[in-house]
C-alpha cells in the first residue's frame, strides 16, 4: 500500500507517470541501521526468559477470566472446509462517513464498526443457507503492533474475535464485538513487544498445521474467517491526472478457510473485496447485499439512519450485480 501510494500523487495537475516498483521510497543513504544479530539474540532471549510468567498470565486471562479468545473456539461452519482452485471475488464500496457517524453514536471504534457489519453479513448469509451455527463466529484481525521506534518492515499481530452472529439485535451484536475486540486489545498491551509476536503465532498455528497435516482437519477451526482492515490514502489518489476510483483488495483463501474479507480505505470510502472458494462459498456475491443491509440495520439501531453521508458509489469486479430476493 505505500509503495502504491508513493507511485500515486494527490495533485490531480500531476502528470508524472511513476511506476510503483520503481519507487522506493527515500535513498540508500537514509536506510536505518539493521540492528545486530546479537542484538537480537539477546531479545529473542530475554523474551523467552519471561514466556514462564507470560504464559501463566495468559492462562488466567483465557481460561479463567474468559478476557483472551483463544484458537478452537470457533464453531464449525460451511466456510470451514477444504477448498479447490477455482475462487469467486466481488467487490463494493461505501463511504466511510457511515460508519463514521455510527462509531460516534455507539462510542466505539470504527473497527468494531465493521466487523459487526461484517457480522451481521455472515449471519444473513448463513441463515440463507440454513446453516447458522448457535455459537458466534470468529473472526482473525491482523493488527500492527508498530510503535512510534519502529524500524521498516511489517510488525502485524492477530487477535481473535466474536463476531457475534448468534445475536439477532445489530446494536447488541456491535457491543458484544467492541467488548470482544477491547478485551483482546488490553491483553495484548500488557505484553511485550516479541511476547506479542508469539502470541499472534499461537492463534495462527493451528490453521498451519492443519494445512501440513490434513487429518488435523476434523478438529474444530482455530477461527471461522480473516477479516482484515488494510490502511490506505486518506486523500484522493490520481496517476497521470486519472484519479484512483476504486482499490479493492483481493486476499488469499486457504484450506479450512474458505472466505476472507479484506478492505482499505480510499479517500471518503471503505473498499471491500470478498474472496471466496467457488465450490464452498455459494453465492458469493449476495454477501454483498448482505452488508448493505446489515450497515443500514446498525444505522437505524443506533440512530444514524437517514442522516446526510455521502452517495454510495457501486462498484463490482469479477462478479455478476448481487440479486436480491
Amino acid at each position: 500500500m505505500r509503495i502504491m501510494r508513493r507511485a500515486l500523487a494527490t495533485d490531480p495537475d500531476d502528470t508524472t507517470a511513476r511506476i510503483m516498483w520503481g519507487t522506493n521510497g527515500r535513498p540508500s543513504g537514509s536506510r536505518r541501521a539493521r540492528p545486530s544479530r546479537f542484538g537480537e539474540v539477546v531479545k529473542i532471549a530475554e523474551s523467552i526468559a519471561g514466556l514462564g510468567p507470560s504464559a501463566l498470565f495468559l492462562a488466567q486471562k483465557g481460561l479463567f477470566e474468559q478476557q483472551l479468545t483463544l484458537p478452537f473456539g470457533a464453531p464449525r461452519t460451511i466456510l470451514n472446509v477444504p477448498i479447490g482452485g477455482a475462487r469467486r471475488c466481488a467487490a463494493q464500496s461505501w463511504p466511510i462517513a457511515r460508519f463514521a457517524a455510527i462509531k460516534q453514536a455507539a462510542g466505539v471504534t470504527l473497527n468494531d464498526v465493521v466487523l459487526a457489519v461484517c457480522g451481521g453479513a455472515l449471519r444473513a448469509y448463513l441463515l440463507e443457507q440454513n446453516a447458522l451455527p448457535d455459537r458466534p463466529l470468529i473472526a482473525m484481525v491482523p493488527v500492527s503492533l508498530r510503535d512510534d521506534d519502529s524500524s521498516g518492515g511489517n510488525q502485524v499481530g492477530a487477535l481473535l474475535a466474536s463476531l457475534a452472529t448468534d445475536l439477532d439485535d445489530p446494536a447488541k451484536r456491535l457491543a458484544e464485538v467492541s467488548t470482544s475486540m477491547h478485551d483482546n486489545k488490553e491483553v495484548f498491551r500488557q505484553l511485550p513487544k516479541l511476547q506479542q509476536i508469539a502470541l499472534s503465532a499461537f492463534n495462527v498455528s493451528p490453521l498451519l498445521l492443519s494445512m501440513l497435516a490434513p487429518s488435523i482437519g476434523s478438529a474444530a477451526p482455530p477461527f471461522n474467517l480473516v477479516i482484515s482492515n488494510v490502511p490506505g490514502s486518506r486523500d484522493p489518489l490520481y496517476w497521470n491526472g486519472a484519479r484512483l476510483d476504486g482499490n479493492y483488495p483481493l486476499s488469499i483463501a486457504l484450506d479450512g478457510q474458505a472466505l476472507n474479507i479484506t478492505l482499505s480505505n480510499n479517500a471518503d470510502n471503505l473498499d471491500f473485496g470478498l474472496v471466496g472458494c467457488r465450490r464452498s462459498v455459494p453465492s458469493l456475491q449476495r454477501m454483498l447485499g448482505h452488508l448493505d443491509d446489515s450497515l443500514g440495520e446498525l444505522e437505524r439501531a443506533v440512530g444514524t439512519a437517514g442522516k446526510k453521508a455521502p452517495s454510495r458509489r457501486r462498484k463490482k469486479a469479477g462478479t455478476t450485480p448481487a440479486k436480491r430476493s
